[in-house]
Order: structure tokens, then C-alpha cells, then sequence
């Protein structure tokens, strides 16, 4: 999965809300069961419209290098063509999302 050359969309559950990031790097953690995301693009800075949650995804990112995120947490990784817009979109069933959640469960114990 890693390449510097490609771009990846990430797609991820936070805080009861989807995240979906793109980024240029993402390797397997050497952190056990997280995945780290690393150079994560924004859209250009001189756009006139501007979307709330890629600006709330700027500020929360704005200083971070590289984030790990927890395995458990990730719905799907994808490597396109082009970037695209970085989005939270609420999750909750009431209001008009999806009715599906992860079943919870502990991640897998390396066996020694």
C-alpha cells in the first residue's frame, strides 16, 4: 500500500461520524492493529466556495504529520485516480443515514 505516487481515499468511523480523508501515504502501523496515514491533501486555497466539514477536517489536521488510525474503525481504502473533497458526513440513523454499524468486537491478540 505504499506509494508515494498514488492517492488514497480513506474512509473511516469517528465519534459516530464518517470520515473520508485523502492522502498520499498509508502503510500498515508498526503500532499493532492501526494503520498510519500520512500527507493528507486538501483542496486548493483559493477556491471561493468553501465546504464546512473540509475546513473542520483542516483545522482538526492542520498540524498533524501522520495519524494512526485503529483498524477496527476503517471501512474501506481506496486508491483512485485524483483527489477528491475530504468529508464528515454524519452517521446517525435519524437523520436519513445508514442503519448499519460495525459489530463491536476486540481486535485479534498475536499469539506468542
Amino acid at each position: 500500500m505504499n506509494n508515494k505516487k498514488g492517492i488514497y481515499k480513506i474512509q473511516f468511523h469517528n465519534q459516530g461520524k464518517l470520515y473520508e480523508l485523502y492522502a498520499r501515504e498509508v502503510t500498515q502501523s508498526n503500532m499493532y492493529a492501526f494503520i498510519e496515514v500520512a500527507d493528507i491533501i486538501f483542496g486548493e486555497k483559493n477556491k471561493l466556495v468553501v465546504d464546512p466539514s473540509e475546513e473542520r477536517l483542516k483545522q482538526e489536521f492542520s498540524s498533524v504529520k501522520r495519524t494512526y488510525i485503529p483498524l477496527h474503525s476503517v471501512v474501506r481504502i481506496d486508491e483512485v485516480d485524483k483527489e477528491g473533497v475530504n468529508k464528515i458526513i454524519d452517521s446517525s440513523a435519524d437523520k436519513g443515514g445508514s442503519n448499519v454499524a460495525a459489530f463491536p468486537m476486540p481486535p485479534p491478540q498475536p499469539k506468542n
